[in-house]
């Protein structure tokens, strides 16, 4: 079981930015971070593989970057340019599988997740 705990959600006006840190227990293959706005359905925002390979989603493509300090076991989401529709609850997640293999098994539910974190953007 890994823990993951996550960081640095608040309030900020669109246009800004926040970075989001998720401090895992241990190393694991797959990192991501997933978002839930209040009536929706949970989002996939962005995925990191151990070895670097990237996805995200196409709403938030060219504003956030998932990147990770290994020798910390911390993954960050560095969010600019934010709008009001990235209101939502940010969620962290790990699985020891492929995130290629997680990405197109959308209903699999990744093995850990943190409690999340909120960000507000104001219009």
């Amino acid at each position: 079981q890994v823990q993951l705990v996550e960081s640095g959600g608040g309030s900020v006006q669109a246009g800004g930015s926040l970075r989001l840190s998720c401090v895992a227990s241990i190393a694991t293959y797959c990192m991501g971070w997933f978002r839930q706005a209040p009536e929706n359905e949970r989002e996939r925002v962005a995925t990191l593989e151990w070895e670097g390979t990237t996805s995200y989603a196409d709403s938030v493509k060219g504003r956030f970057t998932i990147s990770k300090d290994n020798a910390r076991n911390i993954v960050y989401l560095q969010m600019t340019s934010l709008k009001p529709e990235d209101t939502a609850k940010y969620y962290c997640a790990a699985d020891p599988g492929s995130c290629e293999w997680m990405i197109t098994h959308p209903r699999v539910r990744w093995a850990n997740w943190g409690q999340g974190t909120q960000v507000t953007v104001d219009s």
